[in-house]
């Protein structure tokens, strides 16, 4: 199926439900903006997509305190049409709807899917309580939002995987949103938009298809520059202390670096 199909089922379906996502995230926003809309793509689409998703030992795997997930953006290594559909999220009319939507004048797709890509979660793995980095791979543009396009049919909220977001700070209530089939979550980005997806429980794949959108302005007048910043849950006060100090001790390495020490793999080199 081609890009642009694929970006023009996409577009249909956030025009149509423009409104309610503009009302969700507008409510939201002082805290962490979000919205979410489901039935994105046609049912033997979204499936198809699903269905060539890769093996994980084919993908990089990111075991640490801070997250346990197989990751890729090497995208020509797979099904082209997981290739298709990220970038059809970043069709330039979908980009402008959605900012439009988010309130946001400029807003730049990230074709080197610097972080982006797909994920895979199987059981037991989870990714922690984090802020995300605050720029692209160049330290030029300021991320803003993150898209995540949830792809396992039957999918269920008990089975775990589910997006979290955590508006009054890790130490308050979380807010779980369901990743569930077929459905795009969109949130902001700034230093204070703490977001995790919660343990899995259930013996299957959690499959997800993420881009992020940058901007020439800041999410907040005072940002400044941030590396992914991970907390320890709740319960989890060992973790915690050892991921803030594992924080810390990245951002005086960045400060000295500012490009970094170690070049990121996580890029797409077409």
């Amino acid at each position: 199926m081609k890009r642009s199909d694929i970006s023009d089922l996409i577009l249909e379906r956030l025009q149509i439900e423009k409104l309610s996502l503009e009302h969700c995230f507008k409510t939201s926003k002082d805290s962490i903006g979000y919205f979410f809309i489901d039935d994105v793509l046609p049912e033997d689409i979204a499936t198809k997509i699903f269905r060539a998703f890769p093996d994980p030992n084919s993908m990089e795997i990111k075991k640490s305190l801070r997250e346990h997930k197989y990751i890729t953006a090497q995208m020509n290594k797979y099904d082209p049409i997981l290739e298709e559909v990220i970038f059809a999220f970043q069709d330039l009319r979908i980009v402008q709807l959605i900012g439009n939507i988010c309130e946001i004048n400029t807003l730049y797709p990230d074709n080197n899917l610097y972080a982006g890509g797909i994920s895979l979660m199987r059981k037991d793995q989870f990714l922690n309580p984090h802020l995300d980095n605050s720029h692209d791979k160049d330290r030029r543009n300021w991320r803003v939002l993150n898209l995540l396009y949830y792809i396992s049919p039957n999918w269920e909220i008990e089975f775990g995987g589910n997006l979290e977001i955590w508006p009054e700070g890790i130490k308050n209530k979380q807010i779980t949103i369901h990743s569930k089939f077929n459905r795009l979550a969109v949130i902001s980005t700034n230093d204070a938009s703490w977001h995790s997806v919660s343990p899995i429980t259930y013996d299957a794949s959690r499959c997800c298809i993420s881009n992020y959108y940058f901007s020439d302005s800041p999410p907040k007048k005072n940002s400044i520059f941030h590396v992914t910043s991970f907390r320890g849950r709740p319960e989890q006060k060992i973790r915690d202390t050892i991921l803030q100090a594992d924080n810390l001790l990245r951002m005086i390495v960045r400060k000295v670096f500012p490009k970094g020490l170690i070049k990121t793999n996580h890029i797409y080199r077409k």
